[in-house]
C-alpha cells in the first residue's frame, strides 16, 4: 500500500522542513536510492561518492521532514543506522481549513466485524449465501467467515466493534454518531417484542433506546430470497448522537452524557458496544442488519464531526 505523506499550511514548520529536505539534489538522489532497498550510512556514502559525513547531514534533514526512517541495527563492527524509505508520494494543500466550517469523518463497518461479543440462542449470522455456521451455536459468532455476515441476531447479550479513531490531531470533536439498522429478536418474529438496546461507547453507557418489536410481516427490501419467511425480515434505521450537551437518539435527548465525557482522544480506536444491559427492563436481544439484509442498504455507519 502506498504510503502519503500530507501537508497543510496548519502545519507550516513541517512544509518547510519538506521544503528544505528536497531542495538538494544531492537528497533527492538518497530517496531515488532507497525505493531500490534500505541502506546504511556507509553504503549510501560510497554509492553517491560521498563523504560519509555529508551523507550523515544529508539523511538528517531528510528524516526531521519525516521522508526516511533511521534505525540501529546489529553490524560487523558494533550496531550501524539503516536508513529506508518512509513516503511514496506528498501532497501539499495550500488551502487553509476554515475554523468556521465543521467537517465530517465516516466509517461504515460491517456487522459482522465485531471484536468481542456475549451471546445466547437463539442466534446465528447469515450472508447472502447462506448461514455462517450453524444457527443456535455460539462457535459460529467465532469464525472468520463471520466478517461476510449481513445479519447477526442473539436472544440477549452485546457486540463489541472498534472503529479507526481518525480525529485529527489537536482537533476537538463536536459529536459522534453511530446509525444502524436494528430491531429485537424473538423466535421466528413477533411485531410487539419489546427490547432495550443500549449503546455504550469506550465503555460508558451513552443512551438505550426500546425498540418496538421484532418485524418480519412482510419481505426486507434487500432480503436476499434464500432467507424464509416467518423470520426477522427487517429492522429500524436508529441513531446514536453524543453531543456537546448530552446524548440523542433519532434527534431526541435520552440521556446527559456529553462528548467530553467518553474520552475520545485516548486510543486509536473507538469501542462501539450494542446490546441488552443484565437489569433491562426488556431484555429482548436484537437483530443487525448489514447492506445486504433489511431495508437500508448500509451497514454500521460512524461518523465524528469536529
Amino acid at each position: 500500500m502506498a504510503k502519503i505523506k500530507e501537508y497543510t499550511l496548519e502545519n507550516i514548520k513541517e512544509i518547510c522542513e519538506f521544503g528544505k529536505a528536497i531542495s538538494s539534489p544531492v537528497r533527492l538522489e538518497i530517496i531515488k536510492l532507497l525505493y531500490q532497498d534500505n541502506y546504511s550510512i556507509s553504503q549510501i556514502a560510497e554509492a553517491l561518492d560521498l563523504p560519509q559525513s555529508s551523507a550523515a547531514f544529508h539523511l538528517k534533514l531528510l528524516e526531521a521532514a519525516d521522508l526516511i526512517r533511521m534505525e540501529e541495527q546489529p553490524g560487523s563492527h558494533g550496531t550501524m543506522k539503516v536508513c529506508s524509505r518512509k513516503q511514496d508520494y506528498a501532497n501539499l494543500c495550500f488551502l487553509p481549513r476554515s475554523s468556521q466550517i465543521n467537517e465530517v469523518l465516516s466509517v461504515e463497518m460491517p456487522v459482522g466485524a465485531f471484536v468481542d461479543c456475549s451471546i445466547f440462542p437463539t442466534c446465528g449470522l447469515y450472508t447472502p449465501s447462506g448461514v455462517v455456521g450453524m444457527e443456535d451455536k455460539v462457535y459460529s459468532f467465532y469464525l472468520p467467515e463471520r466478517i461476510e455476515a449481513g445479519l447477526l441476531w442473539t436472544s440477549k447479550g452485546y457486540v463489541e466493534y472498534r472503529f479507526p479513531n481518525q480525529l485529527p490531531s489537536g482537533k476537538r470533536p463536536v459529536r459522534l454518531s453511530f446509525s444502524m439498522e436494528i430491531c429485537s429478536e424473538a423466535p421466528g418474529y413477533a411485531e410487539d417484542w419489546k427490547s432495550d438496546i443500549t449503546m455504550w461507547i469506550n465503555g460508558v453507557e451513552c443512551a438505550t433506546w426500546c425498540c418496538p418489536g421484532d418485524f418480519g410481516s412482510r419481505r426486507g427490501r434487500f432480503t436476499p430470497s434464500l432467507w424464509p419467511n416467518g423470520s426477522t425480515q427487517y429492522g429500524l434505521l436508529v441513531k446514536w448522537e453524543i453531543k456537546g450537551d448530552g446524548s440523542y437518539i433519532n434527534g431526541e435527548r435520552a440521556s446527559k452524557v456529553r462528548i467530553n465525557d467518553i474520552g475520545l482522544s485516548e486510543n486509536a480506536f473507538i469501542s462501539m458496544t450494542i446490546g441488552n444491559r443484565k437489569d433491562a427492563k426488556f431484555e429482548g436481544g436484537f437483530n443487525l442488519f448489514g447492506k445486504t439484509f433489511g431495508d437500508y442498504a448500509q451497514d454500521i455507519i460512524m461518523e465524528i464531526e469536529y
